[in-house]
């Protein structure tokens, strides 16, 4: 049976989702949930979450998917054993400290690798299948087709965005918010750097493309396709930080489509809650020139109409759907918002009206132009709706009770529920009644009172021989039966823990620092060989969501879990910083797969990288052997999305070279042969003078990018100067460098 998968930022959202037919919630805490702004879960508000959500047959997944550092792994691991410990079903993850983690430790809960892993193929799906994941959740840009493909060969239950926002980078991938305003995607606070407006410009000629919402991805909407997703196991919503009447309608209209089909009425439903325009995404074979709404970033509404003009000091509109008065509604005049709650509603002779259907007037100050589109942003009867389905039961169990009433021995009651037996029996001794005995329906008058409870009754049979059984009694006699049965369900949630295996160490000789290099030209390349760089990674680099694997030779620097699957056997490898390595743990685990070395993370700062060595150390009696990008513009994304085919652009690439622009700096655009591309970060990272005091790094790393061979040149040579000791000058530019998160703690 496919898994309706429902997403809830606090109770009142989680009851939503019940209350219109999740078969499953995913939420947060406070730490280590991507989505560190929506309200979240204490452990004991979770306790009264998974009793609520168990007793109903929902599933509760906790997401704990941000990545870890080593001061935090501590608390991460008590949070898991707590976790487990209240009957949490699954916990869905990025880091492999928390990976590791769970699957060691726990029989029962189960781990869900994230989309923050960017797993888009089999062989990345195959290796995280060994390692002991229970389920793979798939990037947004894998093909349907792919995605079965998938799961046919894997032999693993797969999980998918089906329906809510979408992040223009792969996820995982983006470090864009970090980086411009150390809040970090991947440590759950990113702050919407996509959403913003850019500029876009030739960077050579300077000529300027307009400015818009150039990276703002529209909302996914597959539920026309809901007859092709029913192979996949799980179908995924995005929105823990949305209002409870977004969960409840999306859930209704999706549980709806599942069950009986998708019709006009889910798919108009959906506009009336929030979106951004809708896209059928990557998955459904999107054009990635045209997956983003640039006009706008926040809820775009539907079109209800146009202003016809003025009329005796109100504004005409012709409606093509029905206003009600407490409407919200948005009027876009000249590209400019015009936003309004129709607190009155007036029909052509100024007479106040509830609603219209053909035609209103409304008073506004704002200037608006015949012809202005007219969108509503909220139907308040709608809403209306959806608060009276936060909190119904979308199905109730039957309770079937046999009722033996005799005068001088107890009340007894067989009852049955959720498929499991309980048999009451009274301390009061019945009486033999004095003129009219107890009947039946008295009986179960008393009994069917389970509107606060997930029963109804069921079948009711009733013995009795003249006797008389009080209300009080049956009253007491229905809560003690239904919290018996309760209790009998929640426990049948199994707990266990398992033995977590002994671990060898690894460790590796300390060598003495050399340097590295990343480029994209062949003149880049030529430039650092000549300048005696022994690895150097060029044709040799398997990106992160690069998912073709040819066969290669030599050394290869691998950036995604599909590459470590594919090349560990054939070629030694080093990983890249895509994989977010944080903490030992992380470390520890990719050498266990075969890493040569492993490169951390743009995220972390001077004192992160010490705890990481030194917990290394500690546990392995050794040190780990790492690699650090020192130099270069780091990528602040990595996109499928093309920005330059979205401005008419396409094969642009070839002879120009452009770049966004925002009120901070600008931000190259560098694309790939498979029409991928990356944001750039326009300041440089610069740690050429802190090498010579970072101990227990073997490599640093220059990343060169859109770099003349000159200033390729003059970059090595300052670093070579840096690491051998023989310069004092600065290598910083105080205008074009930054050091990025070494000296500054990310949040």
């Amino acid at each position: 049976m496919t898994e309706l998968l429902a997403p809830a930022g606090n109770m009142e959202a989680l009851r939503a989702a019940v209350s219109n037919g999740c078969d499953a919630v995913y939420l947060g805490l406070e730490k280590f949930g991507a989505r560190a702004y929506s309200d979240n879960f204490t452990i004991d508000s979770l306790a009264e979450a998974i009793r609520y959500a168990h007793l109903r047959d929902v599933k509760i997944y906790v997401t704990m998917n941000t990545i870890v550092f080593e001061d935090e792994i501590c608390d991460m691991r008590q949070q898991l054993d707590a976790l487990n410990g209240i009957g949490v079903d699954g916990i869905i993850v990025q880091d492999l400290a928390v990976f590791d983690y769970v699957a060691a430790n726990f029989a029962d809960m189960e781990v869900h690798c994230s989309t923050q892993m960017g797993v888009d193929d089999l062989e990345g799906t195959m290796l995280l299948k060994e390692m002991g994941a229970d389920r793979v959740v798939l990037a947004r840009e894998v093909d349907l087709a792919d995605v079965k493909k998938i799961r046919k060969a894997a032999k693993i239950p797969i999980e998918v965005f089906v329906h809510g926002a979408l992040c223009v980078s792969y996820s995982g991938n983006c470090l864009m918010s970090g980086l411009i305003g150390y809040r970090s995607g991947n440590r759950g606070r990113c702050v919407g750097s996509c959403r913003k407006p850019y500029e876009l410009l030739e960077r050579e000629s300077g000529r300027s493309y307009g400015t818009s919402y150039l990276l703002s991805m529209k909302d996914l909407n597959t539920i026309d396709h809901i007859e092709d997703l029913k192979s996949i196991d799980s179908l995924k919503i995005e929105g823990r930080m949305k209002e409870p009447a977004y969960v409840a309608n999306v859930v209704k209209r999706y549980r709806k489509a599942l069950d009986e089909g998708a019709d006009q009425v889910e798919r108009e439903a959906l506009q009336k809650t929030f979106n951004r325009t809708y896209t059928e995404g990557y998955m459904f074979g999107e054009d990635p020139g045209s997956i983003t709404n640039i006009q706008r970033p926040n809820n775009f509404g539907y079109e209800i109409g146009t202003v016809r003009g003025s009329f005796k000091g109100m504004y005409e509109i012709a409606l093509t759907k029905t206003l009600h008065q407490n409407d919200i509604i948005r009027i876009d005049h000249e590209n400019e918002d015009v936003n309004l709650s129709v607190a009155r509603l007036y029909d052509q002779e100024g007479k106040l009206i509830n609603q219209a259907d053909d035609t209103c007037y409304i008073k506004i100050k704002e200037k608006l132009s015949p012809g202005d589109v007219v969108y509503k942003t909220k139907d308040y009867l709608f809403y209306k709706g959806l608060d009276a389905d936060l909190d119904k039961e979308f199905r109730r169990f039957p309770l079937d009770l046999k009722v033996y009433a005799y005068p001088g021995a107890a009340l007894v009651i067989d009852a049955e529920g959720f498929g499991m037996q309980y048999l009451y029996e009274s301390e009061e001794i019945l009486e033999e009644a004095v003129s009219s005995p107890t009947s039946r329906e008295q009986v179960e008058k008393h009994l069917a009172r389970l509107g606060e409870t997930v029963f109804v009754i069921g079948e009711l049979e009733f013995e009795s021989y003249n006797a008389f059984v009080p209300a009080k009694l049956l009253n007491s006699a229905r809560r003690q039966i239904v919290q018996a049965l309760y209790d009998a369900k929640l426990a049948k949630w199994k707990k266990r823990i398992k033995q977590e295996p002994a671990k060898e160490p690894v460790s590796f000789p300390l060598q003495k620092a050399y340097l590295t290099a990343t480029v994209t030209t062949q003149e880049q390349y030529d430039v650092c060989k000549a300048c005696g760089i022994k690895d150097v990674y060029f044709d040799n680099i398997v990106r992160r969501n690069q998912n073709v694997y040819e066969e290669r030779e030599g050394e290869l620097l691998l950036g995604g879990y599909g590459g470590i699957f594919r090349y560990r056997k054939t070629n030694p490898f080093v990983t890249d910083y895509s994989l977010n390595v944080v903490n030992a743990a992380s470390c520890y685990a990719l050498y266990q797969l075969g890493a040569k070395r492993v490169t951390l993370s743009y995220e972390l700062n001077r004192h992160q990288i010490q705890d990481l060595i030194t917990a290394y150390e500690k546990v392995n009696g050794g040190s780990p052997v790492l690699e650090m990008i020192v130099y270069g513009r780091a990528p602040l994304l990595f996109t499928k999305y093309c920005p330059l085919k979205k401005m008419g652009l396409c094969g642009s690439c070839k002879s120009g070279a452009y770049e966004l622009k925002d009120e901070y700096g600008e931000f190259p655009v560098l694309t790939h042969e498979d029409c991928s591309t990356t944001i750039l970060n326009g300041k440089i990272l610069n740690l050429l003078d802190e090498m010579p005091q970072i101990d227990g790094v073997e490599a640093f790393r220059l990343s060169f990018t859109i770099e003349s061979a000159a200033e390729v040149k003059r970059v090595i040579d300052l670093a070579q100067q840096k690491l051998e000791g023989s310069t004092d000058k600065s290598a910083f530019n105080q205008k074009t460098d930054t050091r990025g998160h070494f000296n500054k703690e990310i949040l």
